[in-house]
């Protein structure tokens, strides 16, 4: 069997959500299990969750690029391979940070050749003309995927250790396996030159624009994602009567918002302008965030509405700032675009869980309503980076000229 046409999308959106099971498994159980059997302070923690980023950074230029001299979905199967094991691995044998991040950072390399490649398996297979909705699709299974991640870890580790956390959801990536081989072949026709020449993407200013605006991007939503069950653990701890609903209950729905709040993201920059949509939401991403930061030590009747606002604000820029990229990218070097993408995005996203982390140790530790606001303020700060970056990107128009 050969998928095409909505088959085709739909079969990889959900194998990604598969995928995607390993995704948070440290952010979800580290503040109740990891820290605390490891000694682990927040910048340690932060650092041993973005490991998993670090891998992915590292790994995905080369993996994305390859993608424009070979068919992607052998690298797709490679890269789920990897990323599943990398996860399982980290059950089985990760005793201390060290050996964790290790572990962590494997999966994370192995999820560089998952995403990204999984994205461009699709496109090489789509008719031509506006894909923005498909990749909005795609983008938006990323949400879904987390926010089952959160919530099937938490609750595996809370029943049958944390070990078997990692065991269990490093077995869902097989199912992008498997939709891999039931793609039909292409072959692309790239230009001579080296496959990691980026030279070309660094000259087209209106990719660039969305690439640099997706790392303000990263840096918040990694942030967010890494501590937000810490967080929550704070507000439970200073009012255990009125706490509405627990750390699992509030990771799973914020994540969960993500996927209404990227199509819709998306469907506004549609009708009103791509920039301006993006350009409006993160700012008001930025504002939500120091919304909570102020209100940290008060009720939750307060924070959980501000909790959610900011669960849809963080990734309402999500897809069409991966549409505009892909839109904006030469046909013949999309995957470089797509690599230079997608490391500059989870570069980001290990600096804003370990950044995070940082602020909270500096300004009094995760249990600290000041530390908290300290953490939110450095996540509106980066996002504030992304309006600057687009602006940059319409302002300019010539070339950047490369040594």
């Amino acid at each position: 069997m050969t998928l095409h046409g909505r088959t085709l999308v739909t079969a990889m959106c959900l194998a990604q959500v598969c995928n995607l099971l390993p995704h948070v498994v440290v952010p979800a159980i580290m503040a109740q299990h990891l820290m605390p059997l490891w000694h682990l302070s927040a910048a340690q923690a932060g650092l041993m969750a973005s490991a998993y980023a670090f891998g992915y950074m590292l790994a995905v230029p080369m993996l994305t690029a390859l993608t424009d001299r070979f068919d992607a979905r052998g690298i797709l199967i490679v890269g789920s391979t990897v990323s599943g094991l990398g996860t399982i691995a980290f059950g089985l044998f990760a005793d201390d940070l060290l050996s964790a991040s290790v572990f962590w950072a494997i999966a994370g390399a192995g999820f560089g050749g998952a995403y990204m490649p999984g994205l461009k398996a699709l496109t090489d297979r789509l008719p031509t003309g506006d894909v923005s909705r498909s990749v909005t699709l795609y983008t938006s299974s990323f949400s879904i995927g987390v926010g089952l991640s959160f919530l099937v870890s938490q609750i595996i580790a809370e029943t049958y250790g944390w070990r078997a956390a990692f065991t269990v959801t490093g077995i869902a990536p097989l199912a992008m396996v498997i939709v891999s081989f039931m793609l039909a072949p292409f072959k692309p026709k790239p230009l001579p030159g080296h496959p990691l020449d980026f030279r070309p993407v660094f000259r087209n200013r209106a990719a660039l624009g969305y690439i640099l605006g997706y790392g303000a991007h990263c840096f918040e939503l990694y942030g967010m994602r890494t501590w937000i069950v810490a967080f929550w653990t704070f507000v439970a701890a200073g009012q255990s009567d009125h706490v509405l609903l627990g750390p699992v209950a509030v990771s799973v729905l914020v994540t969960l918002l993500s996927l209404p709040a990227s199509v819709l993201g998306n469907e506004a920059s549609i009708r009103f302008g791509r920039h301006r949509a993006i350009t409006i939401i993160m700012l008001a991403s930025a504002a939500v965030g120091l919304s909570i930061g102020f209100c940290a030590g008060l009720s939750p009747l307060i924070l959980l509405p501000l909790i959610l606002v900011y669960g849809f604000t963080v990734p309402g820029d999500s897809g069409s700032l991966t549409a505009g990229m892909s839109q904006s990218a030469m046909p013949e070097n999309r995957g470089a675009t797509m690599a230079l993408h997608s490391t500059i995005g989870f570069a980001t996203s290990a600096l804003g869980a370990w950044g995070t982390g940082v602020a909270l140790d500096v300004a009094g530790g995760p249990m600290s309503a000041s530390a908290w606001l300290a953490a939110f303020s450095l996540l509106a700060v980066g996002i504030l980076m992304g309006p600057l970056a687009l602006l940059w990107s319409r302002r300019t128009t010539k070339p950047v000229s490369i040594a």
